[in-house]
């Protein structure tokens, strides 16, 4: 069965403080992108992967390659309005009628070989399989006039990427029209009425969002 994986990248780096996207901000200077991306053609040479990024991005994107003289093979899709129209970009680009595409984030650098082999395993098995993991710490909800409430933590998942899913399942669900409750593609997959497997990710596998998460990065991808 062929696998694909659309990386979808599209941060501005608003909530890093810095003037260049978050997907190229350098990492014992590589760009971030850059790890992303070699993490998943490592995983296998024969892997589709389809990299989304703004059309106005693609220049600065080009030199940075350039520079790194960066040469793994992928397709360079333009971004849509949303990450649900990125994503729907990035499918059509996917010739086969069937198969399995994953959806990673292009800021989530430090993915296992390990955890993407189970992605597709349990996508094939299950339809779908997003990446989650227990929450640590003790939650609250908050209500009106400053009224808050503890939840039981064992009954939540933070989620990750990868989230892989059937390829035609895939096309049905975006198919359908845009909905601003759409977080990630499970939540699409969801309103279409299929079924989300969730299964164990890594705490490691960060998505790069502050300056902190980019410390911890440059700890977890030393040289």
């Amino acid at each position: 069965m062929q696998e694909h994986v659309i990386i979808v990248a599209g941060g501005s780096g608003s909530r890093m403080k810095s003037d260049i996207p978050k997907q190229f901000l350098p990492i014992h200077g590589i760009p971030v992108l850059m790890y992303t991306i070699r993490a998943f053609r490592n995983y296998s040479a024969q892997l589709n992967i389809i990299v989304v990024l703004p059309k106005n991005q693609f220049d600065f994107w080009q030199e940075l390659c350039d520079r790194r003289q960066f040469s793994e093979t992928y397709q360079l899709v333009e971004g849509g309005e949303t990450r649900f129209h990125s994503v729907k970009n990035g499918l059509q680009q996917v010739a086969d009628n069937d198969g399995l595409v994953a959806v990673h984030d292009g800021v989530r650098p430090i993915i296992s070989k390990d955890i993407i082999a189970e992605s597709f395993l349990k996508a094939a098995e299950f339809g779908a399989a997003v990446v989650s993991v227990p929450l640590k710490d003790s939650i609250r909800q908050v209500g009106e006039n400053d009224t808050n409430n503890a939840l039981n933590r064992e009954t939540f998942r933070l989620i990750q990427t990868p989230q892989t899913f059937r390829l035609d399942w895939m096309r049905q669900s975006f198919s359908a029209g845009y909905q601003p409750t759409f977080t990630d593609c499970a939540s699409v997959l969801e309103a279409s009425g299929y079924a989300i497997h969730l299964i164990e990710g890594s705490y490691e596998n960060i998505k790069i969002t502050t300056p902190e998460d980019l410390r911890w990065a440059e700890v977890y991808l030393k040289p």
